[in-house]
Order: structure tokens, then C-alpha cells, then sequence
């Protein structure tokens, strides 16, 4: 994928678990190939995250635990519809 596909799969897979009714959603992005983990999706999720069409469906983030994927993975929680 490219990074504006990517983008258009986040966004679109936030909005089917919050329709779904999920509250708490895991986002693998990998870790990276450098030397310091600095991978494309890795530095570019957690801005898009916090864009306003996203940030709004969102609760907040953490890092994932390491069976989960770690540094190479977070937990979304997202916002109840009311």
C-alpha cells in the first residue's frame, strides 16, 4: 500500500469497529527496518491519529504489550456512539 492508501484504510477501519460497536481496536503497524525502528507507518500513524477526523472517534492510545506486538503495535480505544 501507499502511505495515502494506508491513511484511507485506517480511517475507513476506525470507523467500521466503531460501527461495529468495538471499544478497543489494535493497530500493527511492524517496527521498522533502521537501525532505530523507524519505520513509514510506524512515525506516520500516531499524526494521523490526531487529525480531527480521526481524533474524534478516538478515546486514546496506548502502546501495545509486547505478545501484542509492542513497540510495533497500539491499542486504540475508541468513543461510544451515543
Amino acid at each position: 500500500m501507499t502511505q495515502a492508501e494506508a491513511h484511507r484504510e485506517l480511517a475507513a477501519f476506525i470507523t467500521r469497529s466503531r460501527a461495529a460497536g468495538r471499544r478497543c481496536v489494535l493497530i500493527i503497524t511492524g517496527r521498522g527496518l533502521g537501525p532505530n525502528g523507524s519505520g513509514i507507518l510506524k512515525s506516520a500513524v500516531p499524526r494521523w491519529l490526531e487529525e480531527p477526523e480521526l481524533r474524534c472517534h478516538i478515546l486514546a492510545t496506548a502502546s501495545a504489550q509486547p505478545r501484542h506486538g509492542g513497540a510495533g503495535a497500539t491499542y486504540l480505544l475508541l468513543r461510544r456512539d451515543r
